[in-house]
């Protein structure tokens, strides 16, 4: 399943609708007075839109993304635009000092920072200033990560926005050719997190969430490991116990349920997952296994990526996800 030029102008004009609609809005903010008593346009200049902070910056991710893929759109045209008004030293200043503040520093932890690693990961493939001006937060977030994780005793091992290791795996992209010192952190960090892990039984899906632990912790252990002790790590996790044979996608009863609609993400961050661990593994039974569970999960969610905001203000972040990556 490929991103068509047909599709990726859905996402684009999704995420173009979104990331400045600053209402309704979700703030994950913490005040320590009356001054701080602000709407989101006021605190957060650059990603106030798309119900919140975090689904803002992965919106601008997707938007970012699209426009390298597909340079002569007119979606292109409008987010190069709309970019060069929304990245700007001044409005990036905020953001920072923002992020700054003691009363932050679990703001967006660790969802958030994963993401705006990223999207400057990608701001860094185009010809504007937005990756020098998005630089010094980024900066800000990997030091938040090294901090975090000298204190981080046992990963966080839910299906939403606090899972460790999903954000670890965007984040250490982001570091791979910036920051040796987080990769290493993440690195010897992970390996004692999931080094260990075997005979994965837990029950998902959750009511609500739109990730899978065991899937989002493999996916960073693709990344840490060899190629080699990571196909033996995920057949002892959940190949042997045949826990993926079993793996079904989530049905979504109600998608004017934000949280419910979460459930359509969990099908497309499987998707991701599994077509991401696809080349690491040589069994061709397994290849086989995974490949048809990638698909049925893509199939089942690609077409609710827009429609109803609830999903519509983040899902295309990880359809694009899903689609991108080659198995």
């Amino acid at each position: 399943m490929d991103l068509t030029q047909q599709t990726a102008a859905r996402f684009a004009q999704a995420a173009l609708g979104h990331v400045a609609r600053e209402y309704p809005h979700k703030l994950d903010h913490v005040m320590d007075g009356d001054a701080d008593v602000a709407p989101p346009r006021e605190l957060h200049p650059c990603f106030f839109g798309s119900f919140d902070w975090h689904s803002c910056v992965h919106g601008w991710w997707t938007l970012l993304t699209l426009r390298r893929l597909f340079p002569d759109s007119d979606e292109a045209r409008a987010i190069e635009t709309l970019g060069r008004e929304t990245f700007t030293t001044d409005k990036l200043a905020v953001e920072l000092a923002y992020a700054q503040r003691p009363s932050s520093r679990g703001f967006e932890r660790p969802y958030g920072w994963g993401w705006l690693l990223y999207l400057h990961h990608e701001a860094a493939r185009h010809d504007e200033e937005w990756a020098p001006r998005l630089e010094p937060l980024a900066r800000h977030f990997a030091q938040a990560f090294k901090d975090y994780l000298g204190v981080l005793t046992y990963p966080v091992f839910v299906g939403t926005h606090y899972n460790t290791a999903f954000a670890l795996t965007l984040a250490r992209e982001w570091a791979e050719t910036r920051d040796p010192e987080l990769v290493e952190a993440i690195d010897s960090w992970s390996a004692k997190a999931f080094g260990d892990r075997r005979d994965y039984c837990g029950w998902e899906p959750g009511g609500d969430e739109f990730l899978s632990p065991v899937l989002s912790a493999s996916l960073l252990m693709r990344n840490v490991m060899s190629r080699v002790d990571f196909a033996h790590w995920f057949a002892g996790l959940v190949l042997d116990n045949r826990w993926l044979e079993r793996l079904r996608p989530a049905s979504v009863s109600d998608r004017s349920d934000g949280k419910i609609a979460h459930l359509d993400g969990l099908n497309l961050s499987r998707a991701w997952a599994l077509r991401a661990i696809l080349p690491a593994l040589s069994h061709a039974e397994d290849r086989d296994l995974i490949d048809a569970c990638a698909t049925a999960h893509l199939e089942a969610a690609l077409p609710h990526v827009t429609g109803d905001y609830m999903g519509e203000h983040w899902l295309a972040s990880f359809a694009l996800l899903a689609l991108l990556e080659k198995p």
